[in-house]
């Protein structure tokens, strides 16, 4: 979710091109030819700001406690002091400054940064290092994503995903800013995947508890098992699992999800940029061009020191990667597993909600640009308490097509609509299948979240600037119109669906746009947003998304930060929060230069709120959290308000 995004052509720090730029520059696409780019009336003022259907959700997806009437009664203070609308709080103005901004009446703390240690045995954070495989593997990952948090008996396990590395940061010790030996890829590969870690209050601040038993990482070498249709399957059998039934790690996670019975499911993105070729001669399968398998690396040179990650050697390896993974956070001795029946995609995040008839239902985005949004739907239904064990390995995955009149409907993924041979070819060429069947192509389908008050989702379509110019890495079409009604669009939007009948299984659902993203101060055409955009909360590349208990959407931004030409007045990334019941969005917090705000999660009393900033610095322009010249570092921070009252 980050330096592997569209940053309008600008490079992360030193000489790293962002991950879809490193992808398209190694196999660029032909123009697009022969589309009529015509922006559909589908897409108009009414469309933004639609109102709500009335029917509930699972309430566990925000993963809160119960209020209390002391906080009932606080709760109905606020609301009757604050009268003009749900979002009780002084914007925050957009800024450029190298900090953390909040509203007034709120503060923030680091609760834990990249690289210090999850037990007392581990060595604190060298800057003239930046430590080492040893001391990485027992200390918290870089670059924080999604995260969630979950409790156990009176006690809080936060679960952060550890997207990436920034190599120029990491390896900022050397002259080359490169890994350079075994070690420098032991600590990059131990800086990727999970930190499992109990949290506490101490003298009004969070901090890690050291030594506590649920404090876990899950790296990039942690033994996972493959479940659901494709474990098995000789597209998944190496010579190091000639089963195909376990396999080595997970990195490059992004957003993520959690579920009813107290799991964590965390979510491989840009898994394909870790693999490197020995034979500059290999051919390139079509799946491998399709998924971004290519000769060469992102840089982070992970075959010179282990062997799986050379494709001339091991070509099934890129197949084990690029699914929803599920971890026991509150089980350390517990073995990961990746559920294939999830579909092998470039994952954004994994939305799950319980239907109205008990089937679980997982909502996904493949970011890139003109991928796909999918949803899984299981066979089983979901009962508190009973055996969940099949329920994300049996089921059926499906695409959407977004019709230009406000309808769509799912495309389900099946042998027979799609061709392929099985269930499980579909699960790992999941982008195959749904090209098949011709889904709609989207502006890069980010996080999905499902309001817990109304049965709809809303979908982050972060910026395309190939919209209405090339298809997408597998040829297909990529259109103006309907939910991407912008050519090389540069802002991004918000895409809100309601299933019919308020049924999430239900085949066919009507669409809007919560949001559409854009300038005001710069543009007055379609480029200035929708009318629920203005001069004092304008915003570009929606990317995070999330619920708090109160039905208001949480929206994190990852997109263009120089504050200047078409972003001017725009500063550094943000989070806003929304009200879908008016459409009225306010920002909240404005992070540190050059960084990515993604990541939320509640405490169980609701009075804090947990925050990742990720690539603080990615330019060499940031020195956040630490000031003077310290070595950046992504983090996790806790939000509170003055007053200790409720937040989410």
């Amino acid at each position: 979710m980050t330096d592997h995004h569209d940053h309008s052509g600008r490079s992360a720090a030193g000489d790293e091109l962002s991950f879809d730029a490193f992808d398209e520059s190694s196999d660029p696409r032909p123009e697009e030819t022969g589309f009529d780019l015509v922006v559909e009336e589908a897409v108009s003022r009414r469309g933004f700001l639609g109102g709500a259907v009335a029917v509930g959700t699972g309430a566990f997806l925000t993963g809160t406690a119960a209020l209390t009437v002391a906080d009932a009664r606080a709760a109905a203070r606020n609301a009757a002091r604050n009268a003009t609308g749900r979002l009780a709080f002084k914007a925050v103005a957009a800024g450029t400054d190298d900090t953390v901004t909040v509203p007034e009446g709120y503060r923030w703390h680091i609760v834990v940064r990249w690289g210090d240690p999850l037990w007392s045995g581990g060595k604190a954070f060298d800057p003239a290092t930046r430590g080492t495989g040893a001391s990485q593997e027992r200390a918290f990952g870089d670059n924080t994503d999604g995260m969630a948090l979950f409790m156990a008996g009176g006690r809080s396990i936060l679960a952060v995903n550890n997207e990436y590395t920034n190599r120029s940061i990491m390896y900022g010790m050397r002259d080359s800013m490169k890994p350079e030996n075994a070690d420098d890829v032991r600590k990059g590969k131990a800086a990727h995947g999970v930190s499992v870690m109990e949290v506490a209050q101490s003298g009004g601040k969070w901090q890690v508890v050291k030594d506590s038993p649920f404090n876990r990482r899950i790296t990039a070498d942690t033994p996972m098992e493959i479940t659901g249709p494709a474990a098995g399957h000789d597209l998944l059998k190496t010579k190091a699992d000639p089963a195909g039934r376990r396999s080595l790690g997970t990195w490059n996670n992004c957003g993520n999800g959690r579920t009813p019975w107290g799991t964590y499911l965390t979510c491989e993105e840009n898994f394909n940029g870790y693999f490197s070729s020995s034979d500059k001669a290999l051919a390139l399968s079509p799946a491998f061009r399709r998924y971004g398998i290519r000769h060469k690396d992102w840089g982070y040179a992970w075959a010179t020191a282990d062997e799986r990650f050379d494709i001339a050697k091991h070509p099934n390896e890129p197949n084990r990667a690029g699914y929803v993974v599920e971890i026991d956070p509150l089980d350390p001795a517990s073995t990961p597993k990746k559920r294939t029946a999830l579909g092998r995609i470039k994952h954004e995040n994994a939305e799950l909600v319980v239907a109205a008839n008990g089937r679980i239902v997982v909502y996904m985005g493949d970011d890139e640009r003109g991928e796909y949004l999918y949803r899984y739907v299981s066979d089983g239904v979901y009962a508190a308490g009973g055996n969940t064990g099949d329920l994300l390995d049996r089921g059926t995955l499906y695409a959407a097509r977004f019709n230009a009149d406000g309808t769509g409907e799912w495309l389900a993924l099946t042998p027979q609509t799609t061709g392929m041979a099985s269930r499980a070819e579909i699960c790992i060429h999941t982008r195959m299948a749904a090209s098949a069947v011709k889904a709609t192509t989207m502006d890069r389908p980010e996080w999905v979240a499902a309001n817990p008050h109304r049965a709809e989702a809303y979908c982050a379509l972060t910026n395309n600037k190939n919209r209405g110019k090339k298809p997408n890495a597998g040829g297909d079409a990529a259109p103006v119109g309907g939910p991407n009604p912008r050519a090389g669009n540069k802002y991004g939007q918000i895409v809100r669906w309601r299933p019919a009948n308020g049924d999430h299984t239900a085949k066919t659902f009507s669409w809007d746009l919560y949001v559409l993203a854009g300038n005001p101060a710069v543009h007055k055409d379609d480029r200035k947003g929708s009318d629920n955009v203005n001069p004092g909360n304008f915003f570009n590349s929606p990317d995070g998304l999330a619920f708090d208990s109160r039905g208001l959407l949480w929206i994190q931004t990852d997109g263009n930060y120089s504050n200047a030409g078409d972003f001017a007045g725009m500063g550094n990334n943000q989070m806003l929060i929304g009200d879908p019941a008016t459409g009225e969005i306010k920002r909240f917090l404005v992070g540190p230069k050059e960084c990515e705000i993604t990541g939320v999660a509640f405490s169980g009393d609701r009075r804090t709120v947990f925050v990742g900033v990720q690539h603080p610095g990615e330019r060499g322009n940031s020195h956040w959290p630490g000031g003077g010249d310290s070595v950046p570092r992504s983090a996790v921070i806790a939000i509170a308000r003055d007053d200790g009252g409720v937040i989410g």
